[in-house]
């Protein structure tokens, strides 16, 4: 390493956000820039750890070259780094921007100290990659002749897509939305990452060949077996959209919704585009979010945003530790407290909560009323004497996914399904039907965004391996 004792001599620095006061005020992306001279410095803290975990699967699910990047950095050598980063993740804006960083969780330095700011450095090569042209079309070496449909456009989609025009296939991929990009684009909000992003990262996939149809929902405007007769394989990368539902009376209220209705609302707004559903707003109102995730952290930024009076965070599971719990120990992905950016916008956030039902006036929602529970041998136990209601204007269904939604283009395909609900496929991402493969939240159920790029990844190899084997979809569909 170029400073053997950086870890011994600078403190970790992470991403500084804009003051509460002034973020609030517009949906820009929230951090403030940092010098080069700082990001240096956080790249001297790698250690020579000799086994960095940071790199394994406890760490980083694409197998980031990390300390070689951290290196680099500090050595000024920007457009290597970018070489080692792209080497093994296709979107490193996406990452670094929007992962929790399970590699730094991982970090060996994390054990008794802060761990190296790895996220940070990520974002910084690949927007300096873009701002001075390094990152350019990467054409294939050969033309192959084979067709490949991929359907859905989260980073798992994308992922496949690219692997697979770059190995000389011609790519299609499907999505149901106007715009290219998964919950990228309808799910995470713009003070997180503006769309400006994706859309760079588009520009260079069209020059490498790649066709992008939107407006089409596979399943209900082409069918599965059209696509499988037309194609000679097809990914199946759709996410795991189907929400965990709360089934409690007056759920059927005016002002109760999914939290993706909310964010997918305002991102549209926020890029100017018409919103056509009843408008769904926290501008002036009562909030409560029910969830504890990224989601629920979405809502309430958005929320603020909007100009809420009052923001509450319900989470049905207990309060985890303020440090590392034991039950999680290095280089495991810590379970701990941790305060997102919209926490320090105001919230009042609240644990063991297990709402009960919604009341309300004229077919609106007004009162939310709960209990606390206890968690005690894996399930969840009302406390005697704990119930509450509290007035509500808006309330947020934010408990995440229970996997792909089935109805429609994988039920009538006959696609097999896993325990957890999710498209079973085997070692190569082949499903049970010739020809068909499924990667990223659809074949793994709800998870990270670096975890869908892997997978993406990794279904591309299995489509090119199969395709190189002479084998094709519209043989098995005939």
């Amino acid at each position: 390493m170029g400073d053997p004792k950086g870890f011994m001599k600078y403190p970790r620095e992470g991403p500084k956000r804009k003051p509460v006061e002034l973020r609030v005020l517009d949906w820009k992306e929230m951090y403030e820039p940092i010098s080069e001279d700082k990001l240096k410095v956080q790249g001297a803290r790698c250690m020579d750890c000799g086994v960095p975990f940071c790199q394994g699967n406890t760490g980083c699910p694409v197998v980031n070259l990390i300390p070689e990047w951290n290196d680099l950095v500090y050595r000024g050598r920007w457009k290597d780094a970018l070489k080692a980063l792209h080497t093994t993740n296709n979107f490193p804006e996406f990452t670094g921007r929007l992962c929790p960083a399970p590699c730094e969780g991982a970090c060996v330095l994390g054990i008794n100290e802060d761990p190296v700011s790895i996220r940070i450095l990520e974002w910084n090569i690949i927007d300096r990659g873009f701002d001075e042209g390094l990152v350019t079309p990467i054409m294939p070496v050969v033309q192959t002749g084979k067709t490949v449909a991929i359907v859905g456009s989260g980073p798992a989609g994308l992922a496949a897509a690219q692997q697979l025009a770059r190995a000389g296939h011609r790519v299609t991929l499907f999505e149901k939305s106007d715009r290219i990009g998964g919950l990228l684009r309808y799910g995470i909000p713009d003070f997180k990452m503006e769309k400006w992003v994706i859309d760079r990262r588009l520009e260079q996939m069209k020059l490498e060949g790649v066709e992008f149809k939107t407006g089409v929902a596979v399943g209900r405007d082409i069918t599965g077996e059209q696509l499988r007769a037309q194609f000679d394989a097809v990914g199946l990368t759709m996410g795991a959209e189907q929400p965990r539902e709360l089934p409690i009376p007056g759920r059927e209220l005016k002002g109760v919704h999914l939290a993706m209705e909310f964010l997918t609302q305002q991102n549209r707004r926020t890029s100017g585009l018409p919103v056509t559903d009843d408008p769904i707003t926290a501008k002036g109102k009562r909030v409560v979010i029910i969830g504890g995730g990224d989601t629920g952290s979405d809502c309430l930024g958005t929320a603020h945003r909007q100009g809420c009076v009052e923001a509450h965070q319900f989470e049905l599971l207990p309060e985890p530790p303020p440090q590392r719990a034991g039950s999680t120990p290095w280089p495991l992905w810590p379970m701990q407290l941790r305060t997102s950016h919209a926490h320090e916008e105001g919230c009042d956030r609240q644990w063991s909560v297990s709402t009960t039902k919604f009341t309300g006036h004229n077919g609106h929602v007004t009162k939310l009323h709960a209990n606390r529970v206890a968690f005690e041998n894996g399930k969840f136990t009302p406390i005697p004497n704990s119930d509450f209601e509290m007035n509500v204007d808006v309330v947020l269904l934010a408990m995440g996914f229970t996997g792909p939604v089935k109805n429609g283009l994988l039920d009538s395909l006959g696609v097999k399904y896993d325990q957890r609900g999710a498209v079973q496929a085997d070692e190569n991402f082949m499903t049970n039907l010739d020809g068909v493969f499924a990667g990223g939240d659809t074949k793994r159920g709800a998870s990270l965004i670096v975890w869908a790029i892997a997978e993406g990844r990794k279904m591309a190899t299995g489509i090119h391996q199969y395709l190189q084997a002479g084998k094709s979809a519209k043989n098995a569909a005939s």
